[in-house]
């Protein structure tokens, strides 16, 4: 398999461990200022984003404005675990032609564009796109006052840690 996608399932993984700590009250709480989502929001907004690029049209173009927002998986650990577990399973069998060019739809702020791309382009910025959701998700969970022993949860592998600082 490609260092993108193995990259990419594991951190997915950690949205295994996440919702096998969590309950449902927990996933759909958005108690927590200033946005007030949920953690299963974010989840969602993750998976669906995989799910946009594992299902390109047939004129082979991915519309990332065109997502499932299927709500039951942002209040529901189950249904969560569920669109993960499709998601990483349709990940392991993809093949690994990434260098090849797919046509991205997508809005900027100024309404919605076509962009070349790669799969692995692609692949990459939905690992980052994870890793930052990851890191809202982590405020949210600190601000429940939850802890999740994972001390790299949110942090993109090129952040400076306060270790390697001193």
């Amino acid at each position: 398999m490609n260092g993108i996608l193995e990259s990419t399932l594991k951190t997915l993984q950690k949205s295994e461990h996440l919702l096998s700590n969590l309950d449902d009250a927990t996933l759909s709480n958005v108690s927590v200022s200033p946005y007030y989502s949920s953690i299963g929001s974010h989840l969602r907004h993750i998976l669906d984003f995989y799910d946009c690029i594992l299902n390109p049209d047939e004129h082979n173009k991915i519309d990332l404005t065109a997502r499932k927002r299927n709500k039951d998986v942002e209040t529901c650990c189950e249904q969560a675990s569920s669109y993960l577990n499709h998601i990483m399973a349709a990940l392991k069998q993809r093949g690994t032609d990434l260098e090849r060019q797919v046509m991205v739809i997508d809005d900027l702020g100024m309404g919605t564009i076509e962009m070349p791309y790669t799969y692995a382009a692609l692949f990459a910025q939905a690992n980052s796109h994870t890793i930052h959701h990851y890191a809202i998700i982590n405020y949210i969970l600190d601000r429940l006052g939850i802890i999740f022993n994972d001390s790299v949860f949110g942090y993109n592998p090129t952040t400076p840690r306060a270790s390697s600082l001193n």
